[in-house]
């Protein structure tokens, strides 16, 4: 479905506009951090996946605009089934999830029956519902290092989250052949170039990245540590492995450090997530204007799914 063409947003003031929608329709706004600036300068709160759901499951606004991709508004709708959450734009998906399919997981899972399957956030409502535990970046490593020592572990969909996660914690994990394609996009020449123009420059990565980049890093850790790492680290500059968008929150929290954004290859800008720029301040007014586009969930999907994402909500510390 593509989202119908902008008809009636105001010409001017257009964060007055959403600001006032949203007092009409009692709405919150959460934005990911890797949202456009505008939309960033304009939400309620941000946050990374773990942050806005908790978020989401506590907040007492009536409507919830999710700028983000569709498994994070997905995420909210299924801890909000009387709210209404609205997703600026229906194309807003993930190419992660979308390297996992429900009914390959399906399979994927019942060849290994006695395996506890804890999935990344990063999937669809529908994956989610064939999974013991829901984790985040955030809080992978310690959900793991929970579950029982004498159980195996299934681990979808990001593979290289996962070889991170298995090296953390010490448990061998059976993986599932998924990728984002942003964080396998970087150019190691492009990293190492940075390097030797920026020596005392710190490297942020997020654990999503590939192995060989990740043995160049400093820090890795999920988005909201790496703003934590910049904003506590000695360092005055960092090189940025992850989606640029957390750059404009590094800026804002430490204006007199300086971060550096790692090119694609052959310099391209696949490093900014193409799905999460398609929310538009535009749209987020469009949305609220028209009450759609809503996300809708099956009750039962949703009740099936609710699971794995509570039991993650009471283990994370």
């Amino acid at each position: 479905m593509v989202f119908a063409a902008i008809q009636h947003t105001p010409a001017v003031d257009l964060p007055g506009a959403i600001a006032e929608l949203k007092r009409q329709r009692n709405a919150v706004i959460l934005a990911h951090y890797y949202q456009d600036d505008a939309i960033q300068d304009i939400a309620d709160f941000i946050g990374d996946s773990l942050e806005l759901s908790r978020k989401a499951a506590a907040t007492e606004a009536d409507v919830i605009v999710f700028c983000g991709v569709h498994f994070m508004a997905e995420t909210a709708k299924i801890l909000n089934p009387s709210k209404t959450v609205l997703l600026p734009d229906l194309e807003a998906g993930c190419s992660l999830a979308d390297t996992c399919p429900a009914d390959a997981f399906a399979r994927f899972r019942a060849q290994h029956p006695d395996h506890i399957a804890v999935s990344y956030i990063n999937c669809s409502a529908a994956v989610k519902a064939h999974s013991d535990l829901i984790c985040t970046s955030s809080n992978a490593v310690d959900l793991v290092q929970q579950l029982p020592a004498d159980r195996p572990i299934l681990f979808a969909p990001d593979e290289n989250l996962g070889r991170w996660v298995q090296a953390q914690s010490g448990r061998e994990l059976t993986l599932w052949p998924g990728s984002c394609q942003v964080h396998v996009a970087f150019s190691e020449q492009a990293l190492l170039q940075l390097k030797l123009e920026h020596p005392d420059a710190e490297v942020l990565a997020h654990p999503e990245c590939q192995q060989h980049l990740l043995d160049l890093a400093d820090f890795i850790g999920s988005t909201s540590a790496l703003l934590r790492r910049a904003e506590a680290s000695p360092a005055s500059s960092f090189i940025v492995l992850t989606e640029p968008g957390i750059l404009h929150q590094m800026r804002l929290k430490v204006p007199g450090k300086t971060f550096y954004e790692v090119p694609g290859a052959d310099g391209c800008s696949c490093n900014a997530c193409p799905y999460m720029r398609l929310n538009t301040l535009e749209k987020v007014w469009q949305c609220l204007h028209d009450m759609a586009p809503e996300i809708v969930l099956d009750e039962e999907l949703r009740l099936k799914a609710l699971a794995p994402i509570e039991k993650m909500l009471a283990m994370s510390r």
